[in-house]
């Protein structure tokens, strides 16, 4: 550990506060997608305290900010997700479900550290650039909408990212790694179906149903399914069936389809494959339709070099630990799901060795949050579900870390993660990240050998080009 990076690390520690004042904060607004007003405003207004540049509205989305402290080359970007999920307003620190707002909101997906913990780490960088303002930049992005309006897509779209020389970001997790591996490209679109109103019984042939016309769009995306990729996914919602009344031929309908695919080219040509099925159901029913696009992100591009630098830094400074009391509250919010003999992270996943080095780690652990580094894998690795992240790696190196923020096996978008999300549990995982992230960054600073390589690697994997699948002019939107 060198006294540049202990230095960094304490300026963390000083801070500490403040990260847990916004890791509350935020959990308190709970902002879902796009709506995210106040925590993009809080942030703003703490970082302009803190000395940096700050723009707001990045690529016209109301949400999305930068905040840039330094000069010169290389640029470091710090990626930082504040948005909360439906349905999932909770009580902190609870063993049970408790809604703390009936129907509300919760941070589900841990988004209230994750931008406490970017916030910690861009304050660590900063703090070495304070004393080495000669030696480049760091560049801490407010992202919105990760749960379901990719504004990192659309930041990708209007070049933001090429700015970069490396970009690093982190994501709760129930275990301590450095993240690898590609996953689900993903598009979302809606298709409203309009139709003509009539009587069902007295007057039907008068009738033409949007609704038939949903119905008929998703049998044929069911017949879809046989001929499409094992990698690929498609999910629907019907988000409007036009009314409650069976005696009415309903004159207009909409529903919502997610097109996932392992490469982002594919899942714009399975789009397409949709759209015609849309356009066929409209034809058997005489009904029209709109196509209305939500959002779509890309697949994650690896780098190794990151990774190692990463691993290393994580390595070095180790992982949380706990009180007695916040091991007894971990214990017990794990005994309120099923998580049988679960082992975490990729590595147990993907490699047999590394999974029984696993095995014998959450052996030797004795209790539900992980209080362990899980050995570093590289290799391949496929996850089907999808992040704005893989944009942000197809146009620059990127890498990412796991911290562990709730119990072993806890599942993902659920109430246990928004209770442990407000406990100081959380709070050590989103201060510990900023440490191992501001570390990583200041190697990346001081070693031009590890950029090189990053960026060597960058292009051998990326020679196939960017295929973004934001079309030119869309805006983030959330569905009707």
């Amino acid at each position: 550990m060198t006294k540049e990076k202990e230095r960094a690390l304490e300026a963390i520690e000083e801070k500490a506060d403040l990260i847990r004042s916004a890791a509350d904060k935020v959990w308190e607004y709970a902002e879902l997608s796009l709506q995210e007003t106040k925590s993009a405003a809080y942030y703003c207004e703490i970082l302009k305290k803190e000395g940096f540049q700050v723009e707001e509205k990045v690529s016209d989305i109301e949400t999305a900010f930068s905040a840039s402290y330094g000069s010169g080359r290389p640029v470091i970007g710090i990626l930082a997700e504040y948005d909360a999920l439906s349905g999932l307003s909770q009580k902190a620190g609870s063993l049970e479900r408790e809604e703390l707002v009936p129907g509300g909101s919760g941070h589900g997906c841990g988004h209230n550290l994750l931008g406490a913990g970017a916030l910690a780490a861009a304050l660590g960088i900063k703090a070495y650039l304070e004393d080495h303002p000669e030696e480049g930049a760091v560049i801490l992005y407010g992202c919105p909408g990760e749960e379901g309006a990719a504004s990192k897509a659309f930041m990708a779209r209007d070049g933001v990212w090429k700015k970069l020389d490396a970009a690093l970001t982190w994501h709760p997790e129930d275990v301590n790694e450095v993240a690898t591996g590609s996953s689900n490209s993903c598009i979302q679109v809606q298709y409203k179906f309009q139709g003509i109103a009539s009587h069902a019984a007295g007057a039907p042939e008068m009738g033409r149903s949007a609704l038939d016309a949903v119905e008929l769009m998703n049998i044929g995306v069911q017949f879809l399914r046989e001929h499409m990729s094992d990698k690929a996914r498609i999910h629907y919602a019907i988000t409007d069936t036009g009314g409650c009344s069976p005696n009415v031929v309903q004159p207009r309908a909409s529903v919502l389809y997610m097109i996932r695919s392992n490469h982002v080219a594919e899942a714009i040509g399975l789009e397409k494959r949709v759209d015609k099925i849309a356009e066929g159901a409209a034809l058997m029913t005489e009904t029209s339709f709109e196509k209305k696009f939500i959002d779509g992100l890309a697949d994650t591009v690896s780098n190794f070099a990151l990774e190692r630098v990463l691993y290393e830094n994580f390595r070095e400074i180790g992982v949380p630990s706990y009180t007695s009391e916040e091991h007894d509250f971990a214990d017990k919010l794990a005994m309120t799901y099923s998580s049988e003999e679960y082992l975490p992270g990729v590595a147990a996943e993907f490699d047999p060795d590394l999974r029984e080095e696993v095995h014998e780690l959450r052996k030797k652990n004795g209790h539900a949050m992980n209080e362990f580094l899980a050995p570093l894998y590289q290799g391949e690795a496929f996850k089907a579900g999808s992040t704005d992240v893989g944009d942000v790696s197809w146009l620059v190196p990127t890498a990412q870390i796991h911290v562990a923020s709730w119990p072993n096996g806890c599942p993902g978008h659920s109430w246990q993660n928004v209770s442990c999300d407000g406990t100081e549990i959380g709070k050590k995982a989103a201060i510990h990240a900023g440490k191992v992230l501001a570390a990583a960054a200041i190697d990346l600073l001081t070693r031009p050998e590890l950029l090189k390589e990053a960026r060597e690697e960058f292009e051998k994997r990326t020679r196939a080009g960017y295929t973004c699948p934001i079309p030119k002019g869309a805006i983030p939107v959330i569905p009707d």
